[in-house]
């Protein structure tokens, strides 16, 4: 007769937690262990972040240039055409929806576009007078009219587009494109961000976040020298740089012993090595005057007006020609509360002929193929203002309809997704958050928005936090 089983011994809470704890940690690790396997080694764990490698699926793009519109371009004076605007001219508008409170004080009146719309090209797309030279290329861009994001504060609506949070502190688009898929160039930033001076929120529109530090973007500036210090000390050879690089990389790696996985070390000694390496490789990239004059003509480098954001759009064509992943450009003075004719005429009148240059010069080079463009501002404008505005009407922050559009690699050209109501104040037809133009953003580059993770303060956090749809309207 067997004895019966002995009674099992009584755990504490504190053990039978940390059993638990160790059990679902080794269920952790399977996972890691059957994704890296399946998918390649991770950028968190890979002994070389930046190396290249695939993405979840095959894609077309293997880069982007992202067009930020700084300041919230008017989807109503630009790609979005409101007739009724015209019958209620000067008409009283009530709100259902609160502004920020500088925006809300006093009468509020409907105010018409001022810039005369016309269709282009065979899609028959409305472009205002504004990108006249954009309106040639709307065939090979498709325009999401139904965007809507969440804040009509300059800073949190940056971050928001940017980062895909309200708040500082967590990944942009490009280091998250880097971190998913590396750099194809080795000896030059895989993140570019052209822009003198800082955004409104400062730099965190380009940084890493909870990403290691090699993944934040490098700012170059305007002119002749883009990077400081790029050029060695007068006197200096290439074999002495070569023995303090060797040397620099051993006391780093004696550190990193003591310090070991530790992410901004490793950072650090990634940096030098790119450094060095970009001394070679930046200088000629960057010599946007060895173009061909008709190139140049073609971005308006010929022309006062247009030549800053021309030698931007120009030299980001440059960069995804030799490898870089990810190309962040911006284009300040959309902010048009008072005056929109004057304030976003000269605005246009900057970008309109460059950015059609960059559309035409990546088609005919083979590179739209597989370069995604990207162009947005933070929000777009709403139907009315103030009317003690009324002698230079504008428009105020308008979190709650947005036209977004996107060319190039994976995109449909000429397709026209989504819709706002008569006046232009939300989208209301197909609406699309920011979060679903981040996940379309990764999708054309071959990730899985919901796949992306990066385990950070005690769980895998993406890019579209809260989940995000594919906008599959505007897929080829």
């Amino acid at each position: 007769m067997r004895n019966p089983p002995a009674p099992l011994p009584l755990l504490p809470r504190r053990n039978a937690l940390f059993r638990l704890g160790a059990g679902l940690g080794s269920v952790a690790l399977s996972w890691l262990l059957d994704k890296e396997a399946a998918y390649g080694a991770s950028p968190a764990v890979a002994k070389d972040p930046l190396s290249p490698h695939l993405g979840h699926f095959p894609a077309r793009a293997r880069s982007c240039i992202f067009l930020l519109m700084e300041g919230g371009a008017s989807h109503v004076d630009t790609f979005d055409p409101k007739p009724a605007l015209e019958r209620l001219d000067g008409t009283k508008f009530e709100r259902n929806e609160r502004l920020r409170s500088s925006q809300t004080s006093g009468e509020r009146l409907l105010l018409k576009s001022p810039f005369l719309f016309r269709k282009r090209g065979e899609c028959g797309m409305d472009v205002s007078e504004l990108f006249e030279e954009v309106g040639s290329c709307v065939d090979d861009i498709a325009f999401v009219r139904s965007a809507h994001a969440d804040s009509d504060n300059h800073p949190a609506a940056l971050f928001h587009l940017t980062t895909g949070a309200l708040t500082q502190g967590s990944p942009s688009l490009g280091a998250w494109a880097v971190y998913g898929l590396g750099a194809m160039n080795q000896s030059l930033p895989a993140f570019v961000v052209l822009r003198d001076g800082r955004p409104y929120g400062g730099t965190s529109s380009w940084g890493n976040g909870y990403l290691p530090a090699c993944f934040q973007g490098t700012q170059l500036r305007s002119g002749k020298s883009p990077i400081l210090d790029l050029k060695p000390l007068d006197g200096k050879l290439r074999d002495e740089q070569v023995r303090d690089l060797e040397l620099i990389r051993q006391l780093d790696a004696a550190h990193a012993r003591r310090l070991p996985g530790h992410p901004d070390l490793e950072a650090r000694i990634a940096a030098y090595e790119l450094a060095f390496r970009m001394q070679s490789e930046v200088p000629e990239a960057v010599a946007i005057q060895s173009e061909p004059e008709e190139t140049r003509r073609l971005y308006g480098l010929d022309a006062d007006v247009t030549r800053s954001f021309g030698e931007r759009c120009l030299l980001a064509r440059r960069l995804v020609e030799r490898g870089v992943r990810f190309v962040q450009v911006w284009a300040p003075g959309w902010d048009s509360h008072e005056n929109i004719l004057q304030g976003h005429r000269d605005a246009a009148r900057r970008v309109d002929r460059p950015i059609a240059g960059l559309l035409k010069d990546l088609k005919r080079r083979g590179l739209l193929e597989t370069t995604l463009v990207i162009w947005s501002g933070e929000f777009g404008r709403t139907p009315d203002n103030q009317a003690s505005k009324r002698n230079a009407p504008g428009r105020d922050h308008n979190p709650g309809a947005m036209t977004i559009w996107f060319a190039g690699g994976g995109v449909r050209g000429g397709a026209i997704v989504g819709a706002t109501d008569d006046v232009g104040n939300k989208a209301v037809e197909r609406p699309y958050h920011l979060r679903d133009v981040h996940a379309t953003f990764l999708h054309l580059l071959g990730l899985d928005s919901q796949k992306l993770t990066y385990y950070h303060a005690g769980r895998f956090q993406k890019l579209t936090d809260t989940g995000g749809d594919v906008i599959r309207e505007i897929l080829a």
